[in-house]
């Protein structure tokens, strides 16, 4: 294969067999357990990137539910994502995702920087509670319960919400071990069509654990519990500062 031909062909790895293939990346039905919880403002301030701004001491925990995927196929995904601002505008950094499919956290950690690891998250139903749960290596690290579709929630409010930006620190080693890219990155959620979305009782348990450290910013108080489902489009995203330069 000549030089051309690998130009021509390089988008991911493998060259002949890609881990996933490219873009554009629309969800549908995806559905989402949201807890918005309070926890220690040391701590957290402690694990947000330096240019990010945390507003208040707050997480929201996620487990989402993707059965129609363009290029990802069928998976669940969970983690947690920080309210921040960055210049004045409010969004969310992602700091932990933990997923059941190879190419959504390939394709997330090459293009994005998503901070993808592989594990074993669930989203059911089970009579009238919603749950969600998180294992890591056969060890329950996260567990969510929320009443079934208790009240509606503005859909417009949550439609604007995940049209916010959405911050990353993408890093990617050098041959020798040492960062090649480390970059703070935005992207947005386009194309949103909500599909349904309520409120309800909703509780939070995260266990202690080496590798998936979710423990590290505790529940102190739930602040509020959001199920709803989405059509969307994920977004290729940009560079907004090189940590590097």
């Amino acid at each position: 294969m000549n030089i051309h031909d690998i130009r021509d062909k390089a988008f991911t790895m493998p060259l002949t067999s890609p881990a996933y293939p490219p873009g554009p990346y629309r969800f549908v039905n995806r559905e989402y357990l949201a807890i918005t919880y309070r926890t220690n403002e040391e701590k957290l301030r402690a694990l947000v990137p330096e240019l990010l701004t945390v507003q208040e001491p707050l997480v929201r925990y996620e487990f989402i539910r993707m059965p129609d995927s363009t290029g990802f196929g069928d998976y669940t995904e969970s983690g947690q994502v920080i309210p921040v601002s960055f210049q004045g505008r409010r969004g969310g950094y992602t700091h932990c995702m933990f997923l059941n499919d190879h190419p959504p956290i390939a394709g997330g950690r090459e293009l994005w920087g998503f901070p993808k690891k592989l594990a074993s998250p669930t989203l059911r139903t089970e009579i009238d509670m919603l749950v969600g749960t998180l294992d890591y290596g056969g060890v329950r690290v996260a567990t969510s319960t929320m009443g079934y579709k208790y009240s509606a929630l503005d859909s417009d409010a949550v439609k604007e919400a995940l049209a916010g930006p959405n911050f990353l620190l993408k890093i990617i080693p050098h041959v020798d071990g040492t960062p090649r890219i480390c970059e703070l990155v935005e992207y947005h959620l386009e194309d949103v069509v909500i599909k349904g979305a309520w409120t309800g009782p909703g509780a939070l348990s995260l266990a202690p654990h080496a590798l998936a450290p979710v423990a590290e910013l505790p529940v102190l108080e739930v602040i509020s519990a959001q199920h709803f489902a989405a059509d969307l489009t994920l977004a290729l995203g940009k560079i907004i500062y090189d940590y590097l330069t």
